[in-house]
């Protein structure tokens, strides 16, 4: 598996009830969730392959 960057994130406290609420509806973590999110959107404008994604893990 490979090795996670951790960081600090600071967030609109109302952006931050929405997202975990959202993550509870997928079954994810916030953490998992915000990964989840920001992979879709590096797919979605062409600045990762699918397979860059797939060996995140």
């Amino acid at each position: 598996m490979s090795e996670k960057k951790s960081f600090v994130l600071r967030i609109n406290p109302e952006v931050m009830k929405k997202l975990e609420k959202w993550a509870a509806d997928d079954f994810r973590s916030v953490n998992g969730q915000i990964e989840y999110l920001l992979t879709q959107a590096l797919k979605q404008h062409h600045r990762m392959k699918d397979s860059d994604a797939d060996n995140k893990e």
